[in-house]
């Protein structure tokens, strides 16, 4: 599956966290999907959107929720201590 995150730009994340929640939410994803090969991109974009290319139609809203899960427990798995922001 090919996973794909747009973050609105105009509500830039601290440095570092694209790439963060990038790894974060590829660790997730491959262990819930180990069976297929799959690519996380996160980036920004003129507005939210996740795109989901591959998967069957309910593994979107699977998707959909480990994503929720992931930018909630931030706290947890990403530290801005040393950034800018």
């Amino acid at each position: 599956m090919r996973i794909e995150v747009c973050i609105d730009r105009t509500k830039p994340l601290p440095i570092g966290a694209l790439e963060a929640l990038s790894g974060e939410l590829s660790k997730r994803i491959n262990k819930q999907f180990s069976e297929t090969q799959n690519s996380v991109q996160v980036r920004y974009a003129g507005a939210n959107n996740l795109s989901v290319l591959g998967g069957a139609k309910t593994d979107k809203d699977i998707i959909e929720e480990i994503l929720q899960e992931t930018w909630e427990s931030a706290d947890d798995w990403f530290s801005t201590e040393g950034s800018d922001m």
